[in-house]
């Protein structure tokens, strides 16, 4: 399947068009965000996304079917109304500053009795069903699962977006209103996106020295995710994978299966490293102690797993 872009519109193998009313005025993208529309369909999202109601409005550029059909609803340098309250990097409000990607997902789901419900009732069979732990924080739960299709199809589409407008990143609702959202969850590769996408392979990720005596590093970016192995001792050198702003996912340099989420309070850059801060992020309030223990397990997705590891090591596995 390829793809082109032509006046601000997608071209190509099973793309389709329509205008949907819910748009602002031009913008020129810096960033993809990625969503679920938690929804019933390919078509029943389109529909919400193109209905003009008194109030609730909602649109995006792109919705993504699980066969791999796409449906631009807007130019890609109109605004879309897919972020709501949102910020990130500075930037308050990314619906003026993003292409925005919906794709279809009933996204979390409930337990009840022996199925896996969507919030319109629709049951999920167990091989559409993921349990794991949002990367935000939260208790294990089901999710539903993307189609191989559909995640190549987002890479096809990300990969040439971030290429046509020089996108600085490419983003989760979950990461520009966390809290508030959960898209497009840990069902979906996002990390092994980025790295097919943005990654090099001439990269190699920045390394970091734990600081303190010793230091926990957890399944999560949070005090309530159990750790993944001993507590880190001064002194050890790990790779940066991921940097937020209290929190970095980082790989043991002496041991590449043990990867984790430690306090950036605690850990600095090596001086003979290209990396550039002197800290992953500015820290924002106080760091963890070692002796600081999770009260929460969480499992560990699958598919998250996978990400991470082809962020790590700089190229794409198959999701």
């Amino acid at each position: 399947m390829t793809l082109r872009i032509e006046n601000h519109k997608l071209v190509g193998d099973q793309v389709s068009h329509r205008d949907t009313p819910n748009r602002g005025g031009a913008m020129s993208p810096s960033y993809l965000v990625l969503h679920y529309t938690a929804g019933r369909s390919l078509e029943s999202s389109v529909e919400s996304l193109c209905t003009r109601k008194p109030q609730g409005n909602a649109s995006a550029h792109i919705v993504l079917g699980r066969d791999g059909r796409i449906v631009q609803l807007a130019p890609f340098n109109i605004v879309t109304w897919h972020a709501g309250v949102s910020q990130w990097a500075g930037l308050v409000g990314l619906n003026s500053h993003s292409i925005g990607v919906e794709m279809d997902n009933a996204g979390l789901l409930k337990r009840i009795g022996s199925q896996y419900q969507a919030w319109f009732g629709k049951a999920y069979p167990e091989d559409e069903v993921l349990l794991a732990a949002h990367r935000n924080g939260g208790p294990v739960s089901p999710w539903h699962t993307y189609s191989e299709v559909q995640i190549e199809r987002a890479i096809e589409l990300a990969d040439l977006l971030v290429e046509h407008y020089g996108l600085k990143d490419v983003l989760g609702h979950e990461d520009i209103a966390p809290g508030r959202k959960s898209d497009p969850g840990p069902a979906f590769p996002l990390a092994a996106l980025k790295s097919r996408v943005l990654g090099r392979e001439d990269d190699s990720p920045p390394r970091y020295v734990v600081t303190a005596s010793s230091l926990n590093i957890r399944k999560g970016p949070d005090t309530s995710f159990e750790p993944v192995a001993a507590a880190l001792r001064k002194g050890t050198e790990v790779f940066l994978l991921e940097a937020r702003d209290r929190w970095s996912l980082v790989e043991i340099v002496s041991n590449a299966e043990v990867e984790g989420w430690v306090s950036n309070s605690f850990i600095a850059a090596v001086a003979a490293s290209r990396a550039a801060p002197a800290s992953p992020l500015a820290a924002a309030g106080a760091g963890e102690p070692a002796s600081s223990r999770s009260t929460r397990s969480a499992a560990e997705a699958p598919a998250e797993k996978k990400a991470r590891q082809a962020k790590k090591h700089r190229r794409a596995k198959d999701a």
